[in-house]
């Protein structure tokens, strides 16, 4: 399961141009799911998104997380993350993980965050979505479990 987080002040998802869900300062996580992902692998992968420390301090570090700062948190799924690029000109999706699969462990992760992050909104699983983000730094991470 892989995460590519970013820190921002604002993120907004909209599909068939309606606003579905929108966050102020917080991370914005780009969700993919691999064939050999479980429940395990995704509780284990929101505890280090929530707890990656990739806010700022009063010494300007980056030592707080967002359930430090009680930020917002933002999931969309995103298909073409485990995509193999290694060859070619042209993606690999062999490692994705089938529709199902997908939905349901992405739809698992949403859940264990709403257990643990008070302001969490989502994406929609399998639509085209247009995501609006303003990257604060800009701070990017790839997490992968």
């Amino acid at each position: 399961m892989i995460a590519l987080i970013q820190r921002v002040t604002q993120a907004s998802v909209t599909v068939n141009h309606e606003n579905i869900a929108e966050i102020k300062i917080g991370i914005l996580v780009l969700l993919g799911v691999e064939k050999h992902d479980t429940q395990k692998t995704a509780d284990e992968l929101l505890h280090k998104v929530i707890n990656y420390r990739i806010f700022e301090d009063q010494n300007q570090k980056m030592n707080l997380s967002l359930i430090d700062t009680k930020g917002h948190l933002l999931i969309v799924p995103q298909f073409t993350l485990p995509a193999n690029t290694k060859k070619g000109l042209r993606p690999s999706f062999a490692s994705a993980a089938p529709p199902e699969q997908g939905d349901e462990l992405y739809k698992h992760f949403v859940y264990l965050a709403e257990q643990k992050v008070t302001h969490v909104q989502t994406g929609r699983f399998g639509a085209d979505m247009q995501v609006n983000l303003t990257n604060n730094g800009p701070v990017t991470f790839w997490l992968q479990k």
